[in-house]
């Protein structure tokens, strides 16, 4: 590793289910709390510019197209003002940064994860492999050629979004590479507490089998935001809890959490 030392943010906020800007300012504005703390690495969650498609979960097939096509629009390019937003602040404050992305490329959505150095540039670009259950009505596949761990200024980088620590074959490409910190989201909101319970097992499995460090960040929802997403309470009681934001040590020891 680069460094004997990494301080380490695990970002679990609440993105702004109305707009990229908004969700985007709330990353700046996390960005710079974290590093006034002396954060030197900061891990947001899975897709959380613009907003992960919590409606694809609860809102039936026939109910979701006004809801994909605006998820469409607020989409992240690559390049775009907000990923150049990011990689400036990046740059200016020495951090590395880990940030999931909903990505609109050529007419498809893919679930992106970007790595952004401590000099601003873009270390890692890579898509989820296969999107998850619900997810495949929102989300292109990915190919793996972003299976790759990168040099950073806090050492060698391998980063899996959510379901795809379930992929031994993903996991084991990373560990070959010889990772020394892992980069993983998850939504959050989702499922209910056995959610955060398997994230948990499988964060505390990957860093005890890569002998690696594990930076785990997943999101969450207000009261207000999951009664707009549907006004049901049976399918609102979906969107609770599924949240473990944490750091895992190499033995698999719980270092933080919320």
């Amino acid at each position: 590793m680069n460094k004997l030392t990494v301080r380490a943010a695990a970002v679990q906020i609440a993105p702004d289910l109305t707009s990229r800007a908004g969700t985007v300012e709330r990353v700046l504005n996390a960005i710079s709390e974290a590093c006034d703390k002396g954060a030197e690495l900061i891990v947001f969650p899975e897709t959380f510019v613009p907003y992960y498609p919590y409606f694809s979960f609860v809102l039936p097939p026939m109910q979701q197209g006004a809801e994909h096509l605006r998820l469409y629009e607020e989409a992240v390019a690559i390049p775009s003002p907000e990923t150049r937003a990011v990689a400036d602040a990046a740059r200016k404050r020495g951090v590395v940064i880990v940030l999931g992305v909903t990505e609109r490329d050529h007419g498809s959505l893919y679930n992106t994860q970007l790595i952004f150095d401590a000099d601003g540039s873009l270390a890692l670009r890579r898509r989820k492999i296969t999107p998850t259950y619900h997810e495949r009505m929102i989300w292109g596949q990915g190919d793996g050629a972003g299976l790759n761990v990168v040099d950073t200024a806090v050492g060698r980088m391998g980063a899996l979004a959510c379901w795809e620590h379930y992929n031994p074959l993903a996991r084991y490409a990373l560990m070959a590479q010889h990772e020394e910190i892992h980069a993983s989201h998850f939504p959050g909101s989702l499922v209910g507490p056995i959610f955060g319970e398997q994230i948990e097992v499988t964060m505390r499995h990957h860093a005890l089998e890569s002998g690696c460090f594990v930076v785990n960040a997943t999101g969450w929802l207000t009261e207000d935001q999951i009664a707009s997403i549907h006004p049901d309470p049976s399918l609102q009681r979906g969107l609770r809890d599924g949240c473990m934001t944490c750091i895992i040590t190499p033995e698999a020891a719980m270092s933080s959490r919320p």
